[in-house]
């Protein structure tokens, strides 16, 4: 990994967001590094005012001055979306639901709800706005699934889906941000564990597996995580039958 392949990845979000005849583009800020090394990618590649940065605490938020800093560092323009009664007004209206199923309220749910509700406040803003929303989703985090379906794996493009979380490190040292900030340990924001505690193996060991096949001793606990999120790799399933074009086929339909 070099310079070049920055210039690389810089030139293919500007062809990519010109094709798309978008006015920018809008991504979520979490205050770890995936954020700001997608962010100042964007930057660099588009310029600071077609790059808007939304912080979306749940009521509250470990790292949100982290974010408003990374933000600032940027030089982008930023907004405070709390959308912890979001979220309220969803459990409060489920909540007799699973009362009748005779079911308790799963940490599933909670867990997954703030992401869905990040990505839909992201596609309300992109959506007025004329912008793409910016994926900030890395590699590793992706073949085990610590990611939400239809939340933070969702986006428009996603500059860091190719690289493992090492890489990601490398490219944001190779762009010139600082240390503690590329380095800074990731956690969930929420229960005070790191990333890997939850894991249950190390981002190198993960790393490793993924990029050079060594099989270490969480071999199977990696090999049955990517298993079980396969799910969130591939989107909808779809029953698998042929349909029929009919707008080429059919001469009488006008587009």
């Amino acid at each position: 990994m070099d310079k070049k392949e920055i210039e690389n990845i810089k030139l293919w979000i500007k062809d990519y967001v010109k094709s798309a005849h978008a006015n920018g583009v809008v991504l979520g800020m979490s205050g770890g590094k995936d954020s700001l090394i997608t962010a100042k990618l964007c930057v660099d590649a588009l310029g600071k005012d077609k790059v808007l940065g939304v912080i979306m605490p749940n009521g509250e938020m470990k790292d949100c001055q982290v974010a408003i800093e990374s933000c600032q560092l940027l030089e982008i323009r930023y907004y405070n979306i709390n959308i912890n009664n979001l979220y309220n007004d969803i459990i409060d209206n489920i909540l007799p639901i699973l009362k009748k199923e005779d079911k308790p309220l799963s940490t599933i749910t909670t867990f997954n709800v703030p992401p869905r509700l990040r990505m839909v406040s992201l596609y309300a803003i992109a959506g007025s706005l004329g912008y793409l929303v910016a994926n900030t989703s890395n590699l590793s985090e992706t073949m085990v699934g610590y990611t939400t379906k239809w939340g933070d794996n969702v986006g428009d493009f996603a500059v860091l889906a190719n690289y493992t979380k090492d890489e990601v490190c490398k490219l944001g040292l190779l762009l010139g941000l600082p240390e503690e900030l590329v380095n800074k340990v990731p956690d969930d924001g929420l229960t005070g564990k790191t990333d890997e505690d939850k894991l249950g193996f190390s981002y190198n060991e993960l790393d490793t597996y993924i990029r050079k096949g060594k099989k270490g001793e969480k071999f199977d606990l990696i090999s049955k995580m990517h298993r079980l999120s396969e799910h969130k790799r591939v989107g909808a399933a779809k029953f698998p039958n042929e349909t029929k074009n009919y707008f080429y086929e059919n001469d009488e339909i006008e587009l």
